[in-house]
């Protein structure tokens, strides 16, 4: 029973992996009597069963009084029984360590370092910092699991294709950054399979229903886009599903939809139901990007220039969706930027390299131009915003980029590649946690 109802938290939700992962790591620790019930309780709740009344009083007042709360509960670790009276007594060591930018990565006080595992570390770190604890829970699943356990996961549409058939369809429940259009068309596109698709809406049920008619019979694929606009249709898609006598062996059919209160139990019942959840972090999301492009997109344009704005384009789709998470300093006003803008941005950017004098070289005016206030600009209302958009541009997009050695922060070095494989293979070389000054950010602004 202990092993379903850690399983049922995993998901494809990556916001609950990283708790899915400590709770399994927790349960198997338990089981081996490596971790008492207190330890594993530490990093969930602290110090807040404790009264700061009955405690041993805060000796600095440098201390905040939660913090110190956490302190006293972990004292009563066996690997901690000293830190109270060490922490009385070093004042000077424990307030340099706590006031640094970078607690989780600097050496602890009094000698810590080498008596300390890491769940002993991710105890210290959930005591002393609590917004530092989820950077430091992703390194101790690593320590402990493994590196993969981190890593973000990439929906295969492959193994969804092979799990499907002819009379099962996959319905994508969209998310923000989440539809598997291009995706799907590609995957067509690499089995030779014919793919149509159509997007619902008012009037399009006749195309819709045109469509499946033909492809039941031939085969091939077709992708019902926003379903949930035509929920009357769905009645007929389910009917043709179960009453069609011969449908083509190759023939799927593929459904996005948004969450609707409406939406046929029935037909939902019948289908491989899945969500495609925007990755966490630069790396995760880079590589998402392109792990959808199609395995040719480095031959798309013969510009020597064609690989590293393409991946500045991705990495600029990457932040701005990325600075989101950091509430209103991220974006004055939450705009949703997707898939669509970088897709947008690279037909963009192909056009204008292929129609460029190659003496000459691109318009860095006109790509910045079209960037800033077109294909993500256009979303973009406020004027700070709008400006902070076009500081990016002027700092990405000139002849800087192009050069071999060019960064956009210390450790996002542009990958040189000739093959998407070896682009992928780059962008594992990213850092896994990403500070805020990435972002052009405050060190502190993940405190937010």
């Amino acid at each position: 029973m202990a092993h379903r109802r850690l399983l049922s938290l995993s998901g494809k939700d990556p916001r609950r992996s990283r708790v899915f992962n400590r709770l399994v790591f927790s349960h198997c620790s338990r089981q081996l009597d490596t971790l008492t019930s207190l330890a594993m309780a530490a990093p969930f709740t602290g110090g807040a069963s404790l009264d700061l009344n009955s405690v041993k009083a805060k000796p600095f007042t440098w201390i905040p009084d939660v913090i110190w709360l956490n302190i006293v509960q972990l004292g009563r670790q066996p690997a901690f029984k000293t830190l109270l009276d060490e922490v009385c007594t070093r004042e000077a060591e424990w307030k340099v360590w706590f006031e640094s930018e970078d607690p989780e990565s600097a050496a602890f006080p009094c000698g810590y370092d080498a008596k300390l595992d890491p769940f002993s570390v991710l105890l210290m770190i959930r005591s002393w910092c609590p917004d530092r604890t989820l950077s430091q829970a992703k390194k101790f699943i690593s320590a402990s699991l493994g590196p993969r356990f981190v890593e973000g996961v990439l929906l295969d549409y492959e193994d969804l294709w092979w799990e499907s058939d002819n009379r099962t369809p996959l319905i994508c429940l969209l998310s923000t950054s989440g539809d598997p259009s291009m995706q799907v068309e590609i995957l067509a596109r690499k089995k030779d399979l014919e793919y149509s698709s159509v997007s619902m809406g008012q009037g399009q049920e006749v195309p819709a229903r045109r469509m499946l008619t033909k492809m039941c019979r031939t085969g091939g694929w077709v992708m019902l886009q926003n379903l949930h606009l035509s929920l009357d249709f769905c009645f007929e898609v389910l009917e043709a599903l179960s009453e069609e006598n011969d449908i083509h062996e190759s023939f799927r059919l593929w459904i996005t939809t948004e969450m609707h209160p409406q939406f046929p139990i029935s037909l939902l019942q019948l289908s491989i139901k899945f969500t495609n959840e925007p990755p966490q972090g630069i790396k995760a999301s880079l590589k998402r990007t392109y792990a959808g492009l199609p395995d040719d997109i480095l031959e798309y344009s013969n510009a020597p220039q064609w690989q590293p704005l393409l991946f500045g384009i991705a990495f600029l789709n990457t932040i701005v969706q990325e600075r989101r998470k950091f509430g209103p300093l991220g974006w004055n006003i939450p705009y949703e930027f997707n898939q669509a803008d970088f897709l947008a941005s690279m037909k963009f950017l192909q056009k204008h390299l292929d129609d460029m004098d190659m003496k000459k070289g691109p318009c860095w005016r006109t790509i910045r131009f079209m960037l800033a206030e077109v294909m993500y600009g256009g979303r973009v209302t406020d004027d700070y915003d709008k400006r902070l958009l076009c500081t990016y541009m002027n700092e990405w997009f000139n002849e800087k980029i192009l050069h071999h050695s060019f960064e956009f922060y210390s450790g996002y070095k542009l990958p040189l590649c000739n093959s998407l494989k070896h682009c992928l293979d780059g962008i594992k070389r990213i850092p896994d946690d990403d500070c805020p000054m990435v972002f052009g950010l405050h060190a502190n602004a993940d405190i937010t």
